[in-house]
């Protein structure tokens, strides 16, 4: 080993490196010498200097520094699967304006790495070309023709974009002074991130892979075999790193913290979110992504995706539309190309809305929230009135069955998952997220829906065999139950929140407590709500940001994402406000003037409505269980051995962990609404 202690006399300057200053050294003679016979060449070896104390020249061999060059120690060995270790430093490359932190390995560089700082502990090999021409923003300002191709609703992309500005950004164009000031603040939030210098953090490890040009590149990323990133930015951290993969090309993009990109990916000018994953050949182009989306096999193309939209087969297209909590089935398709003026037309898909297999919607249309879509659809249909509801095509005629979707196990199912698949590690979190199934979101567009189908009844006569509405049928049998439906789900959400709001009521509490207890704990709430691509919130609440923002007020990405936040996180008291004044119109009970009596009488209605939607889940649940699920079981043998074969794989109806959670959640919620009717009889 060849180790050479610096002159005493060597010129020295200073470098910030994340906030701390190092101090580095021009090189001694004899180190110039070393390095020389290592292989070593500098146009200018008074442009390299060094943070060590001392050089190994025996861990820098066959490099060509040129231009301001800085590199640290190397001290550490890299540990490599199958029991192999490397030294730290820096062989056989070429490095022109570089800063190389402390430990790093970088070898192999077939071409060169340009205007690069790197971080401590990095690893850089069997890399092509790395560098950044001119000035950069690093994918940051990036515009993206969402929803619409040929423009007008483009959004400018930048590492601190949330669902929620990207949705007021897209869809309120109708405010113009606010998409003009939002506009502004992103203006001076991309000029930040300008640089002619690009940088790699701490812990990456970047191999196999032919070109990166004008990437930053966050702590702890993986770049592993990919083809081409270019114009870019991955916000990785330690506590949720970025993985991008075999065969990714990605051009004008920013990928969040804790996503993964991979197997021959493709993406052009697309902002992916907070631990996403892509895979199997996925391409977008044009398109957001935010929170746990995940895509693989299939294409999309000037999509908004808002948080868990997840597509996963070869022959789905997404196009043009706006999903959140969506799954998209085989053969999935949309149109929006309706007419002679190009691919103008948009849709959108709200919130856990489904697509079947081989299901096709010709744009314009907008379905409502947790809605099932199968068959062909080429009429445009607005559903946003009525939720829970199927889309189903019969001789070219799409009839609507309203709310028949609260029935459907699949649906709670749903609802149950997306938590627990909320994979953020990232303790700054961009999107705010709402799981909720019943909010006012969506409660209100079901008090809607009753006076729709009551309107349709009564215009059209309740003999009537079919309704028209919005370019849908509705049998008759399917008004009715959807009416029901929604009335016991109201019905469910309005005694949950009741119950919820007097839980810590002591027994024998006084009417004027009760009235007390159920007091709104703030104004805000009132009116109508809506959903911010995952984020449920008080309209009113909204358009007072908006006023802000429009005014000056609030100013910087942070202080709305901030904003958004703190909304967010007052859902339950808002909501509690919304409810408060519904008790009245729905049950007739004025919560001004309610009684113990009144309360024990929503709570009875409550249990009924509950325990009545378990049971009919349990039904639905049960069909999974029946024979002709069974079919294929029990190749060559008789009934019997196909319903053994069949409780082998699948298990039997009773241990199945839906159904006990079904059977479990009667018994508690029975329990519960009996426990506060047992503390107001006192």
């Amino acid at each position: 080993m060849s180790t050479i202690r610096s002159g005493a006399s060597a010129a020295s300057s200073s470098h910030e490196t994340k906030g701390s200053r190092v101090e580095f050294r021009n090189l001694s003679p004899s180190e110039i010498q070393a390095l020389e016979a290592a292989g070593c060449r500098s146009s200018d070896w008074s442009e390299v200097q060094t943070s060590a104390k001392y050089v190994d020249a025996s861990r820098i061999c066959g490099v060509t520094f040129s231009g301001k060059i800085r590199f640290g120690r190397f001290e550490k060995e890299f540990s490599f699967p199958g029991g192999l270790s490397k030294p730290s430093g820096i062989r056989n490359a070429t490095l022109h304006n570089v800063t190389v932190g402390d430990d790093c390995l970088i070898e192999n560089i077939t071409n060169y790495i340009a205007n690069y700082e790197i971080g401590e502990g990095t690893l850089i090999e069997n890399v092509n070309l790395m560098y950044v021409e001119g000035e950069s923003t690093f994918g940051n300002g990036v515009e993206v023709s969402v929803l619409n191709e040929t423009g007008g609703r483009e959004i400018r992309i930048h590492e601190r974009l949330g669902a929620q500005l990207a949705y007021v950004l897209t869809m309120y164009r109708y405010r113009p002074e606010l998409i003009s000031r939002l506009g502004e603040i992103t203006d001076r939030f991309i000029d930040e991130r300008r640089s002619s210098v690009g940088s790699v953090g701490s812990g990456v490890v970047i191999r196999n892979t032919r070109y990166i040009n004008s990437v930053r590149i966050g702590d702890r990323a993986v770049v592993s075999g990919a083809s081409r990133l270019r114009n870019g930015t991955i916000v990785s951290n330690s506590s949720a790193p970025v993985c991008i993969g075999h065969g990714v090309i990605a051009d004008d993009f920013i990928i969040c913290s804790g996503s993964s990109v991979e197997d021959n990916t493709t993406l052009l000018r697309c902002f992916i979110g907070q631990s996403c994953h892509f895979g199997h050949g996925y391409s977008a182009s044009d398109s957001l992504f935010f929170s746990n989306c995940q895509g693989e096999n299939g294409e999309a193309c000037s999509i908004f995706a808002g948080p868990f939209t997840v597509t996963h087969h070869k022959s789905t297209l997404l196009i043009a539309g706006m999903f959140s909590f969506m799954n998209a089935g085989s053969g999935s398709n949309q149109s929006n190309h309706l007419y002679k003026l190009g691919p103008i037309h948009q849709g959108i898909l709200e919130r856990g809305s489904k697509t079947a297999s081989d299901s096709y919607i010709l744009w314009p249309a907008r379905i409502g929230a947790f809605s099932l879509v199968m068959g062909r659809h080429v009429t445009h249909s607005d559903t946003t009135n009525l939720p829970f509801s199927y889309l189903i095509e019969q001789q070219n005629t799409t009839y609507l069955v309203p709310a028949v979707n609260l029935r459907s196990v699949g649906t709670i199912r749903d609802a149950q998952k997306w938590p627990r698949r909320d994979g953020r590690k990232d303790p700054d979190r961009l999107d705010s997220i709402n799981y909720n199934l019943l909010s006012p979101f969506t409660v209100q567009k079901m008090m809607k829906g009753i006076r729709l189908l009551q309107n349709l009844q009564y215009s059209s006569g309740e003999l009537s065999d079919v309704y028209s509405y919005h370019s849908t049928k509705i049998k008759n049998s399917s008004l009715k139950n959807g009416i029901r439906l929604y009335r016991t789900a109201i019905t469910k959400f309005l005694g949950n929140s009741i119950i919820k709001r007097l839980e810590d009521l002591p027994a024998g509490a006084t009417d004027e407590q009760i009235r007390a207890a159920l007091l709104p704990d703030t104004p805000y709430g009132t009116g109508y709500w809506v959903d911010l691509s995952g984020m449920i919130a008080p309209k009113g609440l909204v358009d007072n940001l908006f006023d802000r923002i429009e005014s000056g007020e609030v100013d910087s990405i942070e202080e709305i994402n901030r904003t958004f936040s703190s909304i967010h996180a007052g859902y339950y008291s808002y909501e509690w406000t919304w409810a408060y004044g519904y008790y009245k119109d729905f049950f007739g009970i004025d919560p001004a003037t309610i009684t113990a009596a009144d309360v024990i009488s929503i709570v009875e209605q409550w249990k009924e409505a509950v325990i009545g939607l378990d049971k009919i889940l349990y039904e639905d649940a049960r069909k999974e269980f029946d024979l002709a699920s069974m079919t294929g079981f029990g190749a060559d043998g008789n009934k019997e051995d196909k319903e053994q074969d069949f409780e082998h794989v699948r298990g039997d109806f009773e241990s199945n962990s839906f159904v006990q959670a079904v059977t479990e959640h009667i018994r508690v919620k029975e329990e519960l609404g009996n426990e506060l009717i047992s503390r107001l009889s006192v």
